[in-house]
């Protein structure tokens, strides 16, 4: 069985790669005009961010960077649907779910840089620090989702509810699975958005499953969905369902977002050893953003003059990002030892005190 090859018969779209609006019997939700544009507006202006800093990375700015290239429609959707209230885990590609929780790409690219762990408070912004280690977030969203089901904060319209960010590989890790346990046994209120962009790294999905990821939650006894991760609008609907089935206490959720990843796995990746021009170039067909810019543009609900300021704000944001980046400050060398315990540790401090001698025996700079 191939079905993780195609989006098959079960996708929910409603919006096709040639941005004709569809309709589907579950998920048939009207968006006003002023919806779709500022969905077009969020995805445009976080590509845009995505590719200055891969840009900067090349130019040697940036240690490293992730590109969410071609995911952009999957993330605004997802990180759109959330609440104030709501909780969110991100991987380490998340970029468009930040930009959802109104965290700045400056903000990330110090992560990049290397100058801090994350500058934002993941309370006040409802959106935990970044995750490297794979699939690892999914268990601390679980823990965090069955916090809010003991503290009574679910089943009704005010409920809260937790969303956590994952790649198709990640479904691959031990992490992942025990974290569908839990949330399954304790009804936790969490949507598990499974990004499979079919690349984990260099192996293909079908080299992760013989099934279609969207089934998996079946064994777990908890519902699984597969939507068009490249349509904002499918995107959207099918989360808030999610939220909201979670934040009644129907949780959890699986979501299986069907996209692609248009760029490498990172910037240290080269993805052109692995997989063929031809797909890359079908794939392009289906650019999130490009179909609703069309659709915009047939129904008339934008014009030229909308489109070119909607891409100068692009171009300023990213002029700002580069001025950001060159002119962030090197941390001070002690500091990659703190906030390593919650608490003051005598081991540590004698480390820091052995290595802060060493580093003052190099006066002037000459090591």
């Amino acid at each position: 069985m191939r079905a993780t090859s195609e989006g098959g018969p079960e996708l929910v779209q409603l919006l096709t790669p040639e941005g004709e609006r569809v309709h589907h019997p579950e998920f048939d939700v009207d968006f006003s005009d002023e919806e779709l544009r500022g969905l077009y507006r969020d995805m445009v202006l976080v590509r845009r961010a995505d590719r200055e800093a891969n840009a900067l990375q090349r130019q040697g700015q940036l240690g490293l960077w992730v590109p969410l290239l071609g995911q952009e429609a999957a993330q605004i959707g997802a990180g759109r649907a959330l609440r104030p209230e709501d909780m969110a885990f991100p991987g380490y590609r998340e970029h468009g779910v930040a930009w959802c929780r109104g965290i700045s790409p400056k903000d990330i690219m110090g992560m990049w840089r290397g100058t801090d762990h994350g500058s934002w408070d993941p309370v006040e912004r409802r959106f935990h620090l970044y995750t490297i280690v794979i699939g690892n977030q999914c268990l601390n969203a679980t823990g965090y989702a069955m916090g809010q089901r003991f503290e009574g904060k679910v089943g009704d319209d005010n409920g809260e509810a937790t969303m956590v960010f994952f790649g198709d590989g990640a479904t691959s890790q031990g992490d992942v699975h025990e974290a569908f346990v839990w949330a399954s046994v304790y009804d936790a209120p969490l949507v598990f958005f499974c990004q499979n962009n079919q690349w984990a790294i260099s192996e293909p999905t079908e080299r992760q499953t013989r099934l279609p990821l969207y089934q998996r939650a079946r064994g777990y006894g908890f519902p699984g969905i597969r939507v068009d991760g490249n349509d904002v609008l499918a995107s959207l609907a099918v989360s808030r369902w999610a939220l909201e089935e979670c934040r009644h206490g129907n949780g959890p959720v699986l979501i299986e977002a069907f996209t692609y990843r248009m760029d490498a796995h990172t910037t240290s990746d080269d993805a052109t050893r692995y997989r063929h021009s031809d797909e890359l170039e079908a794939w392009k067909l289906k650019d999130p953003i490009e179909r609703v810019r069309v659709h915009l543009s047939r129904n008339g609900i934008a014009d030229h003059d909308w489109f070119d300021a909607v891409q100068a704000e692009a171009d300023e944001l990213a002029a700002e990002l580069r001025e950001h980046v060159y002119n962030l400050p090197d941390p001070p060398t002690e500091r990659m030892f703190d906030h390593v315990y919650a608490e003051a540790n005598p081991v540590l401090a004698a480390q820091r005190d052995e290595f802060l001698s060493y580093m003052s025996t190099f006066a002037g700079g000459e090591h």
